[in-house]
């Protein structure tokens, strides 16, 4: 029992940050007594979900919405006004790429699993038992199996924002910035491999002093035998 109220508590005290935002919510809902006006509640209600999660890393990461975040706020916010949400009709695509790529240790296989997924959902009224249809859209990549568990995140986040009409981060995030003023990062060329004979010349070159070890390893990708033959210079 002690361990579970650790657990819970330590729980509870992650939640402090959004829990202001709820405690609003509560305050503010009314109950509806139909459909649209329970809608109407929740879009009064969640003013904005800041953008709370960084995805990737480098020049390449960016601002998003965390997806606790969303099904917490609005959850809460659809629970107080009888709303109810669930996946009726997946409509999915997967492609898989496979390949070998050399690398330090030889050749290795390598995988990437695309998915994509169109989701119905069905937003139900519990009192009055009207409902309606919205649509989400997501997708996902890994080289596992997440990739579809990432799609069907992405269509239950996107869908009830949009549902919603629910602003995220800065209001004025996509009227000052546009995606064609970002910097376009630098693509990074893969290296080719060498094969036996230039290899041995390189060899040779390097005994002589025409060439370094670091020349050949900054411009080709050599396989484990080759790498091990570099060690033995």
């Amino acid at each position: 029992m002690t361990r579970k109220k650790a657990e819970l508590d330590t729980f509870e005290q992650g939640l402090d940050e959004i829990n202001p935002i709820v405690q609003s919510i509560k305050e503010n809902s009314t109950d509806g007594q139909d459909l649209h006006s329970s809608i109407i509640n929740v879009m009064r209600s969640v003013k904005n979900i800041d953008k709370s999660m960084t995805v990737g890393t480098g020049q390449n990461s960016y601002k998003g919405v965390a997806d606790k975040d969303v099904k917490y706020i609005i959850g809460t916010a659809m629970a107080n006004n009888h709303l109810t949400c669930l996946p009726i009709e997946i409509d999915e695509d997967v492609k898989v790429d496979r390949w070998n790529e050399e690398t330090q240790y030889g050749v290795k296989s390598k995988q990437s699993i695309f998915t994509k997924v169109k989701v119905k959902f069905q937003l139900t009224h519990s009192l009055s038992k009207e409902s309606i249809v919205i649509v989400g859209y997501g997708h996902g990549v890994d080289s596992q199996d997440k990739s579809a568990g990432k799609a069907m995140t992405y269509a239950l986040k996107n869908a009830l924002l949009y549902s919603f009409l629910v602003p995220t981060g800065a209001i004025d995030d996509t009227d000052t910035t546009h995606s064609n003023n970002l910097p376009i990062p630098n693509a990074v060329k893969a290296k080719p491999s060498i094969n036996a004979e230039r290899f041995q010349k390189a060899l040779s070159a390097i005994a002589k002093g025409e060439a370094s070890v670091n020349d050949l390893k900054n411009n080709f990708t050599l396989t484990a035998e080759q790498q091990q033959s570099l060690s033995e210079l």
